[in-house]
């Protein structure tokens, strides 16, 4: 008898600058092919491709939703091709975004920012994750959320970020209502890209209830509120979006005909309902049950950990039933930068002669930085940051809060400000610990996964030293792309040959390394004397006692 041939599924990860494809056997989660497409107008942030159209502000993050079709039709192909597996061997797709990223369409799902009439029109274009010039209208969402006595307020850490689907909605209308009036629909990426695949519309539980404020138990906030925003905006649900909320790994339909013949694969696979790349990469860390923390570490972390009970936590960016893993409460909170730093301070603060020694040395100038500054004992710089270069999304949520180094001298050198920065995102993740378990909600394993853990040992040892716990690795390099083709099997079932549950996915196709990360006790002892300090700037600057870093953006804005 003939062996069956292998079974595959298709995962998606689009990432901030790029998307990725990776090829999974369904029956063990060996990764077979991976292909990356970096968008072709990556990041957005000061001036529109093709117009003259400049943005208005340092805060915005746009993207073009033409760059996510184009990384399908270059990566799907290249990775069947890579893998010599055929189209109808791929029985299930799941795909992933980074959120909230959300779009203006016409009613068919056409991006108002591809019709000619809108292409100069900034809020016509995909508004990235990291888009913050929404903050007027988070102020705006919070302060009436608390004077109408909004009760969800407190699932979200008691303040909406400016990050999130509402505040970026609102922003449309306020500043661009003619593109409000022409919009169908407002969706997430999330959601827009599975339009594309299956030809329906979808909303998925993840998104609508992390980033647009929508709970299993009451639905959306009543119209009443939305309303009191702004009169026009009264009924945003019901004209531009969705009450219908599809369940993580649900199927949302088969891959339409004509986007199976441009990607090469079968007509009518199983297409898994959108998801959200740091909650997708959970169960593809093994985790599939309470008090683990998963930490996804790349420009900027998301902080998961699933309960048993639902929990206000001053600070966390939401609280959704079955948001990350079906039958618990889960929890997100984030740091809005991390590697971005990193990537900031060598593109801006590194003298030539530091370029010179890695060319010659043939290494990256990240891990030269991190070679000199591992000769460093904790305190032994002595250098203090705060890790606000892009706002604080928890446990402040408050992105108008920028970043500070306290300690420089004439005789302080790159290496030393490279561990200071690298010490305070390990500071803010300890702070979020340490916030989510005073507040009930226990955290007994961690795990990591994204690129950070795989290129910088410096970095994973400081986080376990201040945390004082052990940080386990995932298997996978590519843990989101891995997670969504995990979903993307439970889509497609048992009957087409992958799974009914996320939980027996996981226990096939999901895997950890031996090698982790352990605290010393010597450089935690040092690290709580020095977090002690960094606790007290971060709600010296952080809550109101000195708004200095708010007053010095608002003049920066000044002409």
């Amino acid at each position: 008898m003939a062996k069956a041939a292998a079974k595959y599924a298709l995962g998606i990860d689009y990432g901030t600058e790029s998307a990725r494809a990776l090829l999974v056997d369904v029956a063990d989660g060996r990764e077979v092919a991976t292909a990356v497409y970096p968008y072709s107008n990556g990041v957005i942030s000061e001036q529109l491709p093709g117009t003259k159209t400049r943005l208005p502000a340092h805060d915005w993050a746009l993207q073009d939703p033409e760059d996510y079709v184009r990384a399908l039709e270059k990566t799907v192909p290249a990775v069947l091709k890579q893998a010599k597996v055929k189209g109808d061997q791929v029985i299930g797709i799941g795909t992933d975004f980074t959120a909230c990223t959300m779009l203006p369409v016409k009613k068919d799902g056409t991006p108002l920012c591809t019709l000619k009439p809108f292409r100069a029109q900034p809020h016509a274009w995909v508004k990235l994750w990291k888009h913050h010039a929404a903050q007027p209208e988070a102020d705006r969402v919070n302060a009436t959320a608390r004077r109408m006595g909004e009760a969800w307020l407190e699932r979200y850490g008691g303040r909406i970020s400016s990050e999130w689907f509402i505040p970026k909605a609102l922003q449309i209308l306020n500043e661009a209502p003619e593109i409000y009036a022409a919009a169908d629909r407002l969706i997430e990426a999330a959601d827009w890209i599975i339009w594309q695949l299956c030809g329906r519309e979808t909303r998925n539980l993840c998104t609508a209830g992390y980033k647009a404020i929508w709970s299993k138990r009451e639905g959306f906030p009543r119209r009443e509120f939305f309303e009191a925003l702004n009169p026009a905006f009264a009924d945003v649900i019901d004209q531009k979006m969705s009450r219908e909320v599809l369940p993580l790994g649900a199927r949302a339909g088969g891959l339409t005909p004509a986007m199976a013949k441009r990607l090469g694969l079968k007509a009518g696979t199983a297409v898994a309902a959108g998801n959200v790349d740091a909650h997708v990469a959970v169960p593809a860390c093994t985790v599939t049950g309470p008090g683990k923390m998963v930490m996804i570490m790349g420009t900027s972390i998301c902080h998961m950990v699933c309960g048993t009970r639902e929990k206000n936590v001053p600070g966390q960016c939401g609280v959704v039933a079955d948001g990350i893993l079906p039958g618990l409460y889960g929890f997100e909170a984030g740091q809005s930068a991390v590697g971005d730093i990193f990537a900031w301070f060598v593109r801006t603060c590194i003298p030539a002669k530091f370029e010179a020694e890695a060319k010659k040395r043939k290494k990256s100038v990240h891990d030269l930085l991190a070679e000199k500054a591992a000769a460093y004992q904790p305190g032994q710089s002595g250098l203090l940051a705060l890790d606000w270069w892009n706002g604080n999304r928890s446990v402040l949520v408050d992105a108008n809060l920028t970043g500070l180094m306290l300690g420089m001298h004439l005789g302080t050198r790159p290496e030393e400000m490279y561990r200071a920065l690298i010490e305070a995102t390990a500071f803010g993740t300890y702070k979020i610990i340490r916030t989510f378990e005073q507040y009930g909600v226990p955290i007994q394993e961690i795990y990591c996964c994204g690129g950070l853990p795989e290129r910088n040992d410096l970095l994973m040892q400081i986080y376990s030293d201040v945390s004082g716990r052990e940080f386990k690795i995932a298997r996978s390099a590519q843990t989101c792309a891995l997670g969504s083709a995990m979903h993307g099997a439970v889509a497609a079932g048992s009957q087409a040959g992958g799974y009914d549950t996320i939980q027996q996915a996981a226990a096939r196709m999901a895997g950890v390394r031996d090698k982790t990360y352990r605290p010393s006790a010597q450089a935690h002892a040092a690290y709580d004397k020095i977090f002690a300090e960094y606790d007290a700037l971060h709600d010296y600057f952080g809550r109101g006692t000195n708004d200095v870093m708010k007053r010095l953006k608002a003049l920066k804005g000044v002409e």
